[in-house]
Formats: C-alpha cells, structure tokens, sequence
C-alpha cells in the first residue's frame, strides 16, 4: 500500500511532505502521516493543564505558534477569544490549518505564513501567546528569539504558554549525559531536538524577561497504548494502529521512535509552564 493511501480523516490538503520518503520525514508528520492528531509530549491531559491555566476568554486576542494539527487551536477556539492568529512556518501546514479554520474577514480568526521568531505582527497585540513542542526543536539562540517575540506581542500582564520536553537528570550528572541524550532523540526523530531540565526552562523564560507562575509534568508517554487512546479516542488509536501495521516504511520509524523513548524514559518529561509579561494590562 502506498504511503499517500494512508487511512486517515478527509481533509483538503495534504500533509507536509506527503509524498516524500517516510525514512527521512521528521517523526511528527510520520505520526501526523499514520492519523495521529495530539503530537505534544505529554498529550492533550497536559495541553489542557496549561490551557487551563492560561484561563482564555472572550476578551483574550490569542496568537498561537507552529499549530500543526490544529487540535490545540480546535480547543482554544471554543472558547471564543476576541481574535485568534496563528502562525505558522510551513506552507502546507498553514494550509492543513485553514481548510478548517474559517478565517474570519475581519482578521479575528486567521493563519498566517511566517518566523515564530519573527511575526511581523504588532507590539503589544496579544494578551496570551502559546506554543507547544517547538521550542524544543530550536537550537538555544533561535529559542531565546522565539520567546523574545512572544514577550513583544504581550501586552503588559499578559500570559506566555510552553509545552514542551524535559529531561530528568541528576544535578551532579556528567554534560555528556545530556548530549547523548538529545543524540538519540535526534537519531529516532529525524530532526534535531534539545530538551532542558524543567528548571533549565523556567530559568530561560525569566531571562527573557517573564515571570513563571505555573509549572507542571507528566509522563513522556506520546505512543503508549494508554496515552494514545486517551489523546485519539478508539477510533483514532485503531484507525493509527491499523496504519502503523499496514505500512512497513512509516512502521519502522514508530518502531525506532518508540524504542528510544522507553529506552530514556526514566531520563524524560513532558513540562508545561505558563508564565505572564510583568506590568498591568490596561482597561
């Protein structure tokens, strides 16, 4: 069976690099390939944990970075923000987004192309921004600028979400435990990866300039059985066990994926925290 036959929900668009050989995809659009829909490290109990905490309202303008899927976006949306903008870097994604997000003609509801690092939008547009699993992908230097931005959208008092991936270390553990880490992350997903200690990531956001308020873990469990049903639902896990079975290029990956996360799992975390820009948001 080929790879663009993949049992999946209709859609519009395709996938970013559908097509293309699945040895050499990222492991996200593997996963997003085989109808995996929750692509966060600690799924979507945590992504709920940090929208919680967020504690969007009507009255928010909400801007999202790199929304993937778009099952966060989904979320957010229902509680009907002032205006919601995301922005993401690829094309086909962005595309995958809008076939479903209904843009709105007055910009409240809408996608744009462009750098997480470099918005192009207004100073002071937004009173929440959120991200998730893609700072983990930057090396340091991007990841500051990309938290930079969102501090330049933020109104003042407003909130600042990361979803991310962690790594439990001892404090006395050698630097090379963590490169090795991140080595064997990078080999299975095929896309460089640099997971922090939880308190690496909060002491990031603070030099950037905001002020952490909430801080929370789970299990980095992403293809269990357990964190699967409870991320897709039967139907969903069933319908990407049956893809995974059926296709032997996309289910080598899972396997190699899979293997290297039990391998670490004692050494990785999934890690939200919400944090806010200081000042007091004018009425």
């Amino acid at each position: 069976m080929r790879a663009d036959s993949i049992t999946e929900t209709p859609t519009a668009h395709d996938l970013p690099g559908m097509g293309a050989d699945p040895a050499k995809l990222p492991g996200h659009w593997v996963l997003a390939r085989l109808g995996k829909r929750v692509l966060r490290p600690g799924g979507i109990v945590l992504t709920k944990q940090m929208l919680g905490s967020l504690a969007i309202s009507p009255e928010d303008d909400v801007v999202e970075f790199a929304p993937g899927m778009g099952h966060t976006a989904r979320l957010v949306l229902e509680k009907v923000p002032a205006s919601y903008t995301a922005v993401e870097r690829d094309p086909a994604a962005a595309d995958r987004v809008r076939c479903w997000l209904d843009e709105a003609a007055d910009g409240s509801r809408r996608i744009i192309t462009g750098q997480a690092q470099d918005t192009r939008l207004p100073d002071g547009c937004a009173s929440v921004v959120f991200g998730e699993a893609m700072l983990t992908m930057q090396p340091q230097t991007r990841r500051r600028q990309i938290i930079a931005e969102a501090f330049r959208l933020l109104k003042p008092g407003g909130r600042y979400g990361v979803h991310e991936l962690g790594l439990q270390l001892d404090d006395h553990a050698p630097p090379e435990q963590a490169l090795l880490i991140r080595k064997k992350i990078t080999d299975a997903i095929h896309h460089q990866a640099y997971p922090m200690r939880v308190a690496e990531w909060q002491a990031l956001l603070e030099a950037e300039g905001f002020e952490v308020q909430w801080c929370f873990t789970v299990a980095m469990a992403l293809l269990e059985p357990g964190r699967l049903i409870r991320d897709e639902g039967w139907a969903g896990a069933a319908r990407f066990a049956f893809n995974v079975v059926t296709h032997g290029p996309e289910r080598r990956r899972v396997r190699q994926m899979r293997h290297t996360f039990r391998e670490l799992r004692e050494h990785l975390v999934a890690v939200s925290l919400v944090a806010h820009k200081p000042g007091k948001e004018s009425a």
